[in-house]
């Protein structure tokens, strides 16, 4: 692939150049987060409160006994500063815990190689026009991402050519987003001589310096970076990839000398490669879908049941007859046996039959029948657990006595029936 050089004054091309390899270099979102969170760190000043601050009283604890905290308190009497708690980061006046030191670990260390690879995927996602309007650059009207200017860029030295360029290239739109997002910091930073906040515009990479600097240092959001010491903080401000770049043709030819191509290795980074992809194609479904694959494969099974989900034979009588055919005619005897058990109870129980007169009466003496032969057989087994004087079994006797209790009171059993 190639990328159009366009001119640094009128709307056109000059000419073109070979994409450099490090453009398509994977892109490690992962990597360049880690490594921003790091190097980020590394300009930080130290900060820390007077080692004595809240520790500059004479105070000591009153002990126990007293019923009050064992806190440290101010000596002496006759004012009301006296008895005060002090010293603790809970007192009026003292001091706060854990006090911040100016010995604390500021900086952070990254892996040189982790620290390439980063600048590397943010090199390759300024390259991605999704990537860069995702992060929230005007780029719909520049003509090609990425946009290379001709070497007359790097001798402008006034912040009216440099303007006029921005409008020649379409890239003032972007600049025109910057001016307007300018607002007043939120928060105390505002009266810490950092008081305006603005969004991030183009970032000018050049090769060598001849005025490009001061022609375009003026601009607001316009950053400008040598390509011999590219930063990720300006690459991937805030650790989101996709800035919009704008190269001169210098610096775009020098960046394969740099970082080396997949063939050659770089002039300036030793034991340095660039960055493989897992695959050169990552679209699968035409890798899948091609001759060369689809003539390797096996043709595709025909009738394949998805599996059925697997149900609890105890509860789903489907999938017990397909382990246990014969369970159909067991439920099969267990229905029948059920509805003969219930015509018989239907039949022996007379308040199911509501009839008047002289069959109602009849159908009362047949149930009156039934119940005194039920207490004839209930006689019968009381009679061969009575116990007698010769067999003094206190087993029997308890027996026989609970058997008698069940009897009602006003039946005579003998062996020709009950009477009343």
């Amino acid at each position: 692939p190639v990328v159009s050089v366009y001119s640094a004054t009128e709307d056109k091309t000059v000419g073109t150049l070979p994409l450099p390899d490090v453009l398509i270099t994977p892109i490690r979102q992962d990597i360049v987060h880690r490594v921003h969170t790091n190097v980020n760190k590394n300009h930080r000043q130290s900060y820390g409160v007077n080692m004595k601050a809240g520790m500059q009283q004479s105070a000591i604890s009153w002990g126990t006994g007293r019923a009050v905290s064992r806190i440290p308190r101010i000596c002496g009497g006759g004012t009301h500063r006296s008895g005060q708690g002090a010293f603790g980061n809970q007192c009026r006046g003292g001091r706060m815990f854990n006090p911040t030191k100016m010995w604390r670990k500021w900086t952070a260390k990254t892996n040189n190689n982790e620290r390439r690879v980063a600048v590397c995927s943010a090199l390759a996602a300024s390259s991605v026009p999704a990537l860069l309007m995702a992060r929230g650059h005007r780029v719909s009207t520049v003509q090609e991402i990425p946009l290379v200017v001709a070497n007359e860029i790097e001798s402008m030295s006034k912040t009216k050519e440099a303007l006029a360029l921005l409008k020649t290239i379409k890239a003032m739109e972007d600049v025109d987003r910057v001016k307007d997002s300018k607002k007043i910091r939120r928060g105390t930073g505002k009266m810490r001589n950092r008081r305006y906040v603005e969004r991030k515009g183009p970032l000018l990479v050049y090769a060598s310096n001849n005025g490009i600097e001061q022609g375009f240092r003026n601009i607001p959001g316009i950053e400008i970076a040598c390509v011999d010491r590219l930063n990720l903080l300006k690459l991937a401000p805030g650790g989101h990839l996709g800035r919009f770049i704008i190269w001169t043709q210098a610096a775009f030819e020098k960046l394969d000398s740099i970082f080396g191509t997949y063939t050659a290795a770089s002039d300036v980074k030793k034991n340095f490669t660039l960055p493989r992809s897992m695959m050169n194609n990552s679209d699968l479904a035409r890798i899948i879908n091609s001759d060369e694959i689809q003539t390797k494969v096996r043709a595709a099974r025909a009738g394949f049941a998805k599996p059925s989900q697997k149900r609890n034979a105890l509860t789903n009588l489907g999938t017990m007859l397909k382990l246990n055919p014969y369970m159909a005619q067991v439920k099969r005897a267990e229905a029948a046996a059920g509805a003969a058990s219930a015509n018989k109870k239907r039949k022996l129980t007379p308040t199911n039959v509501k009839v008047g007169g002289k069959k109602s009466k009849a159908v009362k003496a047949t149930a009156r029948k039934c119940k005194d032969a039920k207490l004839v057989q209930m006689s019968k087994y009381v009679e061969t657990k009575r116990a007698t004087p010769e067999t003094p079994c206190t087993s029997f006797l308890d027996s026989y006595n609970r058997a008698e209790e069940t009897i009602p009171k006003g039946v005579m059993v003998d062996k020709t029936g009950p009477k009343k």
